[in-house]
């Protein structure tokens, strides 16, 4: 807040500086004021007044180029472009701006295209070329948050694999639980039977042998519990009891908007089963975690040796839910079970900043050696990154050479312009000299140009003649010829009353 109270007086000081008359005055602390005020909440409109006050340039050009619309664009349009998230808006103003400055010019002034280019390079070089250092700032935050993102997702991955590396420790210690302790026991019970039907005992020794057999039994159930409780998520290989349409049809019933197409024409064996319910199970959970209101399509179709399955989401109508982060773990977990059946998964952004998930489930697979479908999941915080430096170098690039570029554009169409203009408007010498006083201006048309020049010099040695209509045309010489000199003819009742060369003088 301080800081644009400050910006607000620097501004609105430049603009008093300029000594305007009082409608600039007005309008331009206006200008400032809107630019301004509006910069943090909707920066789009602070860049289009910003932009607008580039007009004044048409209204000063032919003595001076006001200094106020330059600062206003360069501080309004750089903090633009880095709170602006698109450059698609920013771009259309600009182009909006430029192209309302030409009729305003043609009305305004005599020079026409002349003043037009003063403001168009004006708006280059004080709007468009701060408003994209202004986003190549911008894009640099992003990379850095993007770095950040990602060494935070690595971590999120080596907290992953050490908990794997547990959970297969604690699943070695139960099976060398089960290996050695549970074959100890089950000799003791079969001693103790043994004991319990022996011949030459009393009744109180079978008693104890059978109460020994008792204590074994129950000892090898609280070791079944032992490694229940270090197996803390037991995979379950039984098949589903809902089906992959009720878990469509119970997702539509909470609201989501789903396009499903299911075939169900057989059934899969158990574990394929299992993979097919989790995929879209896991699919719709990331949907309503990540991209709320989004449409999904959900696909299962199946052939005589594989299922494939399809779970896409478009982009979010609002973007994620605020606080919800993605740790990965469901599309790790999820890629694991696919490759238990020999499978492949594939889970990538895809087109329209959507999301897709994909599984392709043999019916006779088995389980492969190395999860590559988890590769590709983990280098996508890489492939982000590497996009994020691209757009980065792309800003800059633009940043540098885009304004000169359209800059060289309109400077050759300007050029152009005025080289048609120039040709249109020239008198030759020989043209010039056949014409005759008291000649008609419509016995000469055949002979003057289509347009006159635009320097109108007044030369105190050859005053035109009293109430006389003067026309001024070049001399016919070369574009690059830097001869000073006006053909004026001076007409008197539709007569021609003068003819004469004149001399440009210029003031430095």
């Amino acid at each position: 807040m301080v800081l644009d109270v400050a910006i607000w007086l620097f501004l609105c000081g430049m603009v008093f500086e300029e000594h305007p008359g009082v409608l600039t005055l007005v309008l331009g602390l206006l200008a400032v004021t809107v630019s301004v005020g509006t910069a943090r909440w909707s920066p789009l409109v602070s860049l289009v007044v910003a932009a607008i006050t580039s007009v004044d340039t048409l209204f000063n050009f032919a003595s001076r180029v006001p200094a106020w619309p330059i600062g206003l664009m360069v501080v309004m349009c750089c903090f633009a472009g880095r709170r602006m998230p698109r450059a698609r808006e920013a771009l259309i103003a600009f182009a909006a701006v430029g192209l309302a400055g030409v009729p305003v010019s043609f009305a305004v002034n005599d020079t026409e295209m002349a003043d037009w280019g003063a403001m168009a390079a004006v708006l280059l070089f004080a709007g468009l070329l701060p408003w994209q250092v202004g986003r190549y700032l911008r894009l640099r935050e992003d990379l850095v948050r993007t770095g950040w993102q990602r060494a935070e997702d690595l971590e999120n991955q080596q907290r992953i694999v050490a908990d794997q590396a547990r959970l297969r420790e604690r699943a070695r210690i139960a099976s060398d639980m089960h290996d050695s302790l549970g074959h100890e026991l089950a000799l003791i019970a079969v001693r103790a039977a043994a004991l319990e039907v022996a011949g030459g005992l009393g009744e109180s020794q079978q008693h104890e042998a059978a109460e020994l057999r008792k204590s074994a039994a129950v000892a090898t159930d609280r070791l079944r519990q032992i490694i229940g409780v270090l197996r803390e998520d037991p995979a379950p290989t039984e098949p589903v009891d809902d089906s992959v349409s009720e878990v469509v049809e119970r997702a539509k019933r909470s609201g989501m908007l789903i396009d499903s197409e299911v075939d169900e024409s057989r059934s899969d064996p158990d574990m394929v089963g299992r993979a097919v319910h989790r995929v879209v199970q896991e699919g719709l959970t990331n949907v309503a975690k990540h991209a709320p209101g989004a449409v999904v399509t959900v696909r299962v179709r199946r052939s005589e040796s594989e299922t494939t399955v399809l779970v896409r989401n478009a982009k979010p109508p609002a973007g994620p839910l605020p606080g919800v982060a993605s740790g990965k773990q469901g599309l790790l977990g999820l890629a694991e079970r696919v490759r238990l059946v020999g499978g492949t998964l594939r889970a990538e952004p895809c087109e329209g900043d959507g999301f897709e998930v994909f599984a392709t489930l043999p019916l006779d697979g088995s389980p492969s050696e190395s999860d590559t479908a988890d590769a590709g999941m983990r280098s996508e915080s890489a492939r982000a990154h590497h996009a994020a430096r691209r757009q980065v170098r792309r800003s800059l690039i633009a940043a540098i050479v885009v304004p000169p570029a359209i800059m060289c554009c309109l400077l050759g169409i300007v050029g152009l312009i005025f080289l048609v203009d120039y040709n249109r408007s020239q008198l030759g010498k020989d043209s010039f000299a056949g014409l005759k006083i008291g000649e008609t201006r419509q016995e000469m048309s055949a002979v003057l140009p289509d347009r006159q020049t635009d320097t109108h010099p007044a030369d105190p040695l050859h005053p035109p003649p009293p109430r006389s209509d003067c026309e001024y045309y070049g001399v016919g010489g070369s574009v690059f010829d830097l001869r000073t000199e006006v053909h004026r003819l001076c007409f008197l009742d539709g007569r021609l009353a003068a003819k004469d060369v004149l001399k440009i003088v210029r003031k430095d």
